[in-house]
């Protein structure tokens, strides 16, 4: 090995060591926000981060900041996240030490990561699958493509023992070895989670683990010794840039201080002494003695380095502390789709309709058709089926099984994967087959995919459309009926539409995908062919190829003027829902009010208030049960906007308040709002 290598590496560690010593002596400056150091894996971490290169993309866990100083960050850099202030370059204040999120011309790309351990592999896995997919398709990655070197990039994914036996990261892996991308899984295993120790919590190391994954190859090495780290590492990385497949590293590692700031080692650790006889200080201080270093030249450095940690400290501590303004900053990046432009209903010489789930069809092709970094993957989807609802018919045989593909049965990694994706410039739209599925996706939708613009200050918005089958059809029993847009709808930081027809379906498919904002698009598995009764409305037209419709703007589909002292009510629904109130509204038609509200976050509150005001009645309909709901929320808010306008309470409908949607259909009908049921809501309050 160099010996400026070494001498780098030393430099590294002294720096990290002397600011968890310096965290110490300032407890109780430091501890008002809870913090993890390296100290004891500096060896490992600093072996890594001297490697990687501005192409790389890493994901560095809470225990990374010697990683962080090796790529070139300052310990300035870090206090400021330490501290929580303003100018803190990875999250502006907003969450903890060691959590990176960078996008600096000249390091490794950091996507935004949470605190939830493990979580962050399927994310970094997403980034090896959407290189391997510039790969084939000769895409550049844009973020990266003012790089000098011309190796090829690599992903890499810090986490530790105690997360592998986790089942996301089973997911995860088992996606890296079955499409061989190229990802360096390092775990750094220092023997414990917090205060459960591996012979409690574990049947296997993660080496070990690695053995069941056939294409996943893995070594383990002392990661408490900077050379043996440093040459293990550089063949594997050289590997993985020329052979383009996985590698896990197990790193056994000595924890040799407190699990966080919070979480003090004395309180429950009875391995201190043998841990601190594997301390990697004095393994690597006598490795530059071996190698010609004076112990003068390692004073030096250990002094420079302490000096160094002490100055960027005092100059932390001054630094300014956001503003209450700055708590409304990058919750959503800006989209470029403010207005509906291009032709909703093209004159046809047949007038013929198409079905909706043949709009959104129709809408994904010409997506792909313009956009090679468009690509479609979920369970099912690929050339044998193209969908359990045929809503991906044909697209694999058109674009090929690179660009269309299915998935293993892991919403998670389906959902978490596009946090990759997207982070080296891709537009996933991915599916969950069904709505009742979704909750596996739920961990990734919420931890990673709607925080990262918010906690990366706006750097890592994550773009991608989640598609969403949903809703009661034809007896699908408990498992494939469910209504979930109340759990989804109190996820920030994500987009939701809920579209009654094709040609809505289709102009916000295309409004999301050049939306830089996440999206769910949940579509009523009942309006895809109109099969049910009195939903030929959900047909339309089929929109230009230009046809935008942006989020936020409701749909006020059946209008009335209110007379004097006339009985007035405005319905308010989407999806199966506007159906209904449609066709409840019949004879009754200068009487009925209904909007169409069409995205439920944002939701167009200003147009749903005019028209309550103008009826002084409202009547909101969903196919949830009502208790606790997205509609009860919208109702209430309704209730309190236009009280001193209203002429009756704000009304909900919907399914009655039972844990699950019957298999029978006499049962199923019972369950769920109809025609009928919300007509005889109707007449109640406009007599009320």
């Amino acid at each position: 090995m160099k010996k400026q290598a070494l001498k780098i590496g030393f430099n590294k560690l002294c720096t990290a060591k002397a600011m968890t010593l310096l965290y110490e002596e300032n407890f109780k400056t430091v501890s008002k926000y809870v913090h993890a150091t390296s100290r004891g894996h500096e060896a490992i971490q600093i072996a890594l981060g001297m490697q990687l290169l501005p192409q790389d993309y890493a994901f560095p866990y809470y225990r990374d900041d010697a990683m962080l100083l090796a790529i070139g960050m300052q310990p300035y850099d870090l206090m400021l996240q330490l501290l929580a202030k303003k100018e803190d370059p990875f999250s502006g204040g907003r969450t903890y030490y060691s959590h990176p999120s960078l996008k600096d011309d000249d390091k490794p790309k950091i996507p935004h990561q949470s605190s939830a351990t493990g979580m962050q592999t399927i994310p970094a896995t997403g980034v090896a699958m959407g290189m391997q997919y510039l790969d084939k398709q000769g895409l550049e990655n844009p973020i990266t493509k003012s790089s000098s070197s011309k190796e090829n990039p690599i992903t890499i994914c810090s986490l530790g023992d105690a997360s592998v036996t986790e089942g996301e990261i089973a997911e995860a892996f088992q996606m890296a070895a079955l499409k061989q991308m190229p990802i360096l899984y390092l775990v750094q295993d220092n023997g414990w989670d917090i205060s459960a120790n591996e012979a409690e919590t574990r049947a296997q190391n993660a080496y070990e683990y690695a053995q069941g994954f056939k294409g996943l190859e893995a070594i383990s090495i002392d990661g408490a010794n900077f050379i043996e780290s440093y040459e293990a590492l550089e063949k594997v990385i050289k590997t993985i840039r020329k052979e383009r497949r996985p590698f896990l590293v197990h790193a056994k590692v000595p924890l040799l201080n407190h699990h966080t700031s919070g979480v003090r080692m004395e309180w429950y650790r009875d391995d201190l002494e043998e841990a601190r006889s594997r301390d990697p200080y004095p393994v690597l201080k006598q490795q530059l003695l071996d190698n010609g270093f004076t112990e003068d030249e390692i004073k030096n450095i250990e002094s420079e380095a302490e000096q160094k940690v002490k100055t960027d400290f005092e100059k932390a501590l001054q630094a300014q502390d956001p503003g209450p303004e700055d708590l409304f900053t990058h919750d959503l990046a800006p989209t470029p789709i403010v207005e509906e432009l291009g032709e909703r209903s093209p004159a046809r010489v047949d007038g013929e309709k198409v079905v909706m789930v043949d709009c959104a069809l129709f809408a994904v092709e010409e997506l792909m058709k313009k956009h090679k970094e468009c690509l479609l993957y979920g369970q099912d989807v690929g050339g044998r089926l193209g969908g359990v609802f045929r809503e991906a018919a044909t697209l694999a045989q058109k674009f090929g099984d690179d660009r269309v593909f299915n998935t293993p049965i892991q919403e998670a990694f389906i959902v978490g994967s596009t946090v990759g994706m997207s982070a080296v410039g891709l537009k996933p739209i991915v599916e969950v087959q069904f709505a009742d599925y979704i909750w596996p996706g739920l961990n990734q939708l919420f931890t990673e995919v709607s925080r990262s613009c918010y906690l990366s200050n706006g750097k890592w918005p994550v773009s991608m459309i989640l598609r969403v089958p949903i809703g009661a059809y034809g007896s699908g029993g408990p498992y494939h009926s469910s209504s979930v847009e109340s759990v989804i709808t109190n996820i920030r930081g994500i987009k939701i539409a809920y579209p009654s027809n094709g040609a809505d379906l289709k102009g916000l498919l295309k409004a999301a995908y050049y939306d830089p904002n996440p999206v769910v698009i949940l579509e009523h598995k009942g309006l895809y062919w109109s099969k049910v009764p009195g939903t030929k409305g959900a047909t339309s037209i089929e929109p230009s190829e230009d046809y935008v419709l942006p989020f936020g703007k409701a749909n006020v589909l059946q209008e009335i003027w209110k007379q004097e002292n006339e009985e007035t009510v405005t319905i308010v629904s989407y999806g199966m829902g506007v159906h209904w109130a449609m066709n409840a509204s019949k004879g009754l038609r200068s009487k009925v009010e209904v909007i169409d509200l069409r995205t439920l976050a944002p939701l167009d509150e200003a147009t749903v208030m005019t028209s309550v005001k103008k009826t002084g009645k409202c009547l909101v309909v969903t196919e949830e049960p009502s208790n606790n709901s997205f509609a009860r929320a919208l109702a209430g808010k309704i209730q309190e906007e236009c009280f001193t306008y209203l002429d009756a309470p704000v009304m909900t409908i919907g399914s009655e308040n039972l844990p699950a949607i019957p298999l029978n259909s006499t049962l199923e009908t019972t369950m769920i709002p109809s025609t009928e049921k919300i007509k005889n809501k109707l007449i109640a309050l406009l007599e009320y």
